[in-house]
């Protein structure tokens, strides 16, 4: 999205509402965001996906405040109006960390695909209880999925590079890529998950989610939709209408 395709969505979205803009470092990359709803206290924080933004959950932000919530939602590193060219799933983990550190307690989340991932692996290390709430949509179950996935589009069928892209993973993080794996990090969330998925999401396969599904979390329920794919689904009016239940 160009610069000023950028900065219109912006002005968009703070007039919406009467959105509040926020803005925080995360190591050396300034995140930009929006506050509505600001004197509540009970907070949702809206997290979207790889190569998108947060003005594209407008929509349940607004159905939030009229819920009575405070609303925040930022554009992870990389994305959107925040710094950055490249991120990863830990960088937006650690954002998702000092947005609640500036901002305190949030007691409800929705997070989309990449979103999803990052939300996990932050909320091991955050304080929250059973009656925090977790809705993902359609989320990066495996990154070593979404690592094979690439692989196959590129058409690198070279063991010896997915090898390295593994020791790669390894060096930078300390933990194998199979570590990055919501299905390992919800045996250490006690959240209430609502988890949506599709059955035709040819970005995060349902598969992923299936093998969760099977480990029989108490506080994890599943809604199985079918046609809306990886990008409709969070544009769903029923789904919509599930999360907002829920919420």
């Amino acid at each position: 999205m160009s610069s000023f395709a950028l900065l219109l969505q912006k002005l968009l979205l703070i007039k919406s509402l009467n959105a509040q803009p926020i803005s925080l470092h995360v190591g050396n990359k300034t995140i930009k965001g929006y506050v509505w709803n600001g004197n509540e206290t009970k907070t949702l924080l809206l997290l979207h996906g790889f190569s998108s933004a947060a003005y594209k959950f407008e929509r349940y932000a607004g159905a939030a405040v009229k819920k009575g919530y405070r609303v925040i939602a930022f554009d992870a590193p990389a994305h959107g109006l925040s710094d950055g060219k490249t991120t990863h799933a830990v960088e937006y983990s650690q954002a998702i960390a000092a947005i609640i550190q500036q901002m305190g307690t949030v007691h409800a989340f929705i997070a989309h695909s990449f979103g999803g991932i990052a939300l996990s692996l932050a909320m091991e290390n955050l304080p929250h209880t059973h009656q925090t709430k977790i809705v993902f949509i359609a989320p990066a179950t495996e990154t070593s999925t979404a690592i094979n996935k690439a692989f196959e589009l590129l058409k690198i069928k070279n063991a010896a590079v997915q090898k390295e892209m593994n020791n790669i993973i390894f060096e930078m993080s300390g933990n194998p890529t199979e570590w990055f794996s919501i299905r390992r990090a919800v045996k250490n969330i006690q959240a209430q998950i609502l988890w949506i998925h599709d059955e035709d999401d040819d970005i995060t396969p349902l598969s992923d989610a299936l093998k969760v599904k099977e480990d029989n979390h108490t506080n994890i329920n599943f809604v199985i939709t079918k046609g809306l794919g990886h990008q409709r689904i969070y544009h769903d009016a029923e789904v919509k209408k599930t999360i907002l239940n829920f919420l």
